[in-house]
């Protein structure tokens, strides 16, 4: 046998029969051209083709090639090869799902969750893009025009969708809402009403239920009509209300004034009017030209890149952090703060900026800046309460009396290091809330002692009449399970059933001190009745500590609930109040998403329906 050079990389069983003469560097002198190296005949293998190397060991060396086994077996797959279908194979493939079949539904249903979730257009699906993307992922699923996910698909997702919810909160026992008004890219009026309940686990949820177009004039009346409207058709009773969290509008107050439902004032816009109308009306000689050179720089970044570039070329070479300028605006809470305080940390590169450009006319003075200081110490304070009040997933209303406590004794108490401007804003602010929190009726007053006082972090610390909220908590854990009672008639715990006792009679036992001990211990607490059980939990929980502020009070009313029942489902019923009407703002931001310039035609029946999808899909 002559000294070969096998194949490189060969994975075909004939090769070990097989090699190449080899040239001077012990490569294969001619890779088209094997030996085989029992009979040293040369064979072509144009390209590394076996077939002639499987020919010639079958022709003349049988013995070897039954080694090897049947040929087909043997020969190397190739793992990109096609594999010919068969005919049902090749059938099926060809052919579209039916309409009514489980797999052409799944796959529409997958489509109208896109466009609803993502707040796409309809039009997405005639896009040929998208189209190839559905024929990619399923060739047989036939994607279905626009025309039917309007007026179909989403109708059917958005009954379904409704249906399940209206289910889940028909049982709810107490709930609360807010609302808020709200005009789209053509100043179409609607109105959002969404839901908020603690659920069977101690977990507070929140719905949109709907945001309806309001065309008439928006007085209390119209506004009172259509909160009911929407309350009826949810199938929702009105004593279940704990409260609704708006503005304070003039229109909205009267009409929740006509409902006579409870009304909580949002803490977002009563903080907001106080940090403004001090500014504007007691500050506003001493902070108009400030706040005017920063809303002028922001103008002029904002609508020039080559300012940015030169602002960020400048925060690098003075290490100050890469952030972009804040603009204020009158509808955010807290953006004046946090332009301020953006506009302080960026004034060394901003003015650097300015300062080698010719066009650039304004610059940040000292005494500018010393404004600015003032107003930002003043006003950052109060500015994190706002973010922290704003949830919605979990409790709220229960820190409005802590945080308007810690903000007037606390954040913004005079101080000696405070300047002349900053000791003005901090009394303006704290002037107008007392106002506003004094001016609210006193049933909002009594509803935010309540939820303090059932808030196991705080236990009425913050309430001046505890005795007297708590004497209002029992009168309303008795009416509640009085009212629980007659709805679902059940045995007092302790009592024996008769009628069950005579149908299956039990077989005597000896008596023990323990059962003579426990019958004793439940003839005591059958013997208590409702308002007596209220007082006993009442005093119970007011004697216990309150936990750490950082837990969460709904962790502790679950773990707590067993053994205070009647207490709890008070609990659960001023817990779940806003502090603030956040949750209609985020609807808005959704809807504001929806309904853009590029399909400010849908009418309203559809955009409700879309952000409601979006909200609760």
């Amino acid at each position: 046998m002559e000294d070969l050079v096998s194949k490189r990389n060969a994975k075909a069983p004939v090769w070990q029969y097989f090699g190449f003469k080899p040239n001077a560097n012990r490569e294969p002198e001619n890779v088209n051209e094997a030996i085989c190296k029992l009979c040293l005949t040369k064979v072509a293998a144009s390209g590394g083709n076996t077939s002639n190397l499987y020919t010639h060991l079958q022709a003349h060396h049988k013995n070897e090639a039954a080694k090897m086994g049947p040929v087909a077996k043997n020969r190397p797959q190739n793992p990109d090869a096609q594999v010919q279908p068969s005919i049902s194979d090749a059938f099926a493939r060809c052919t579209k799902y039916k309409r009514d079949s489980v797999r052409w539904n799944k796959c529409t249903d997958a489509v109208t969750k896109y466009i609803c979730k993502e707040m796409v257009s309809f039009y997405t699906v005639e896009k040929q893009s998208f189209k190839d993307l559905i024929a990619t992922l399923d060739s047989q699923y036939e994607l279905p025009g626009r025309s039917y996910f309007s007026k179909t698909a989403v109708p059917r997702a958005y009954n379904r969708v409704r249906s399940e919810l209206q289910r889940n909160i028909s049982t709810v026992e107490h709930f609360a809402l807010t609302t808020d008004m709200w005009s789209s890219t053509r100043m179409t009026p609607y109105m959002s009403l969404t839901f908020h309940f603690i659920d069977t686990e101690w977990s507070l949820v929140s719905k949109c239920l709907q945001t309806s177009f309001l065309p008439e004039d928006h007085t209390a009346a119209n506004l009172a009509d259509a909160l009911q409207e929407a309350l009826n058709d949810w199938g929702l009773e009105e004593n279940k209300v704990s409260c609704l969290t708006t503005d304070s509008g003039t229109n909205i107050k009267a009409a929740v004034r006509n409902l006579g439902w409870p009304w909580l004032s949002c803490f977002g816009h009563n903080l907001n009017l106080a940090v403004s109308n001090t500014i504007e009306k007691t500050e506003k000689a001493c902070t108009d030209r400030a706040l005017a050179v920063c809303r002028t720089i922001n103008g002029m970044f904002s609508h020039s890149w080559k300012r940015r570039r030169e602002l960020q070329k400048a925060q690098v070479e003075l290490g100050l952090p890469e952030h972009s300028l804040v603009t204020d605006c009158a509808t955010r809470w807290g953006s004046k703060q946090k332009m301020i305080e953006r506009v302080l940390e960026q004034r060394t590169a901003i003015n650097r900026v300015l300062a080698d450009d010719r066009k650039a006319n304004v610059s940040i003075t000292w005494q500018d800046e010393d404004v600015l200081q003032s107003v930002n110490k003043a006003l950052k304070p109060v500015g994190e309460f706002t973010d922290i009040l704003s949830g919605e997933n979990y409790v709220t209303a229960s820190s409005l009396l802590p945080v308007l406590h810690l903000i007037k004794e606390d954040k913004l108490a005079p101080s000696d290091e405070d300047g002349q401007l900053t000791a003005n804003l901090k009394a303006g602010i704290i002037s107008i809330l007392d106002v506003k929190y004094e001016a609210l009726p006193e049933a909002s007053r009594e509803l935010m002692r309540k939820a303090t006082f059932l808030d196991p972090r705080y236990r009425g610390d913050y309430d001046p009449n505890i005795e007297e909220t708590k004497r209002m908590i029992e009168e309303e854990a008795v009416i509640i399970s009085r009212r629980a009672q007659s709805a679902h008639p059940m045995r007092e715990e302790g009592e024996d059933n008769e009628e069950e006792a005579a149908a299956e009679p039990q077989p005597k036992r000896k008596k023990t001190l323990a059962s003579l001990l426990k019958r004793k211990a439940c003839a005591g607490t059958a013997a208590l009745t409702i308002p007596e059980k209220v007082v006993r939990e009442i005093a119970i929980y007011a004697q216990e500590s309150p936990i750490n502020t950082e837990q969460d009070p709904l962790a502790w009313w679950k773990e707590n609930q067993d053994r205070l029942p009647l207490l709890a489902k008070v609990a659960k019923k001023y817990l779940c109040v806003c502090a603030t009407s956040c949750a209609s703002e985020r609807v808005f931001s959704t809807m504001g998403n929806i309904v853009t310039p590029t399909r400010s035609l849908l009418k309203p029946q559809m955009v409700n329906m879309l952000g409601f999808l979006a909200k609760n899909i």
